[in-house]
C-alpha cells in the first residue's frame, strides 16, 4: 500500500512543523486545511460514542484552541504525528462531555472500545504513527532530504540547500533514505498488525 513512489500522509505538502507555525499566526489557510483534513476523524468517533453532528463543532473547535494554547505557551509535545495527536485532545475532550452528561442523567455513558479497531480511520491513525515513529529513527540528513523532497522541492534546489556534491548524488542519496524508512517500518512492532487490518 505505501510502497507507491509517493508516502501517503507522512509526505503531505504540509508538513506538521508548518501546521503548527500557521496555527500558532492564526493562519485561516492552515485553519481551514485542518478543519479539511482532521474533522471527519472526530465527527467519526463522536458519532459512534454516542454523539451527534451538533456536537462535533463545539468539540472541534476546543481542540483547535487547547492545541493553540500549548503552542503558544511552548508546551507542545508530540510522540506521534500531529493528527493522532489532535485526535487524542479531541477524544479526551468527548470522553470527559460524555462523563459530565451521566453525572448529570445517571447514565454511564457508552465507550465503543471497538468503534476504531475495524475503521479506516483507525488504519490511517495506526500508519501515521508507525510511519513517524520509523521517521524520527532516521539520521538527521535523511529527515532533511524527505521532507525537503515531500515539500516539492527539486533535486537541484536540494543539492543547494543540503550542499551536496550534485543532483545525481541527490536523487541517490534520497533513494537509500526511503529505503531505510522502509525498512524501519517493517520493523516496527505495529507494522504486522497494521497489515492485518488490511486484509
Amino acid at each position: 500500500m505505501f510502497f507507491n513512489s509517493d508516502l501517503p500522509e507522512l509526505f503531505k505538502r504540509i508538513t506538521d512543523s508548518k501546521i503548527i507555525a500557521g496555527v500558532k499566526a492564526q493562519d485561516d489557510n492552515i485553519l481551514e486545511w485542518i478543519y479539511d483534513n482532521y474533522y471527519q476523524t472526530v465527527k467519526n468517533h463522536i458519532i459512534k460514542n454516542s454523539g451527534s453532528p451538533d456536537d462535533v463543532p463545539d468539540i472541534f473547535q476546543d481542540t483547535i484552541i487547547i492545541l493553540y494554547k500549548q503552542i503558544t505557551a511552548d508546551s507542545l509535545t508530540l510522540t506521534s504525528d500531529l493528527k493522532a495527536y489532535f485526535f487524542g485532545i479531541a477524544r479526551n475532550l468527548w470522553n470527559a462531555r460524555l462523563r459530565q452528561k451521566s453525572r448529570m442523567t445517571g447514565i454511564e455513558p457508552r465507550f465503543d472500545l471497538a468503534d476504531e479497531s475495524d475503521s479506516e480511520d483507525n488504519e490511517n491513525l495506526m500508519f501515521e504513527r508507525i510511519m513517524s515513529r520509523a521517521f524520527y529513527k532516521l539520521k538527521p540528513d535523511c529527515q532533511t532530504i524527505l521532507t525537503l523532497h515531500s515539500e516539492g522541492f527539486t533535486y537541484q534546489e536540494i543539492t543547494e540547500k543540503m550542499q551536496l556534491k550534485n543532483e545525481v548524488y541527490a536523487r541517490r542519496k534520497k533513494y537509500l533514505c526511503k529505503e531505510a524508512l522502509l525498512e524501519l517500518v517493517k520493523a516496527d512492532s505495529e507494522y504486522q498488525e497494521y497489515l492485518r487490518f488490511l486484509k
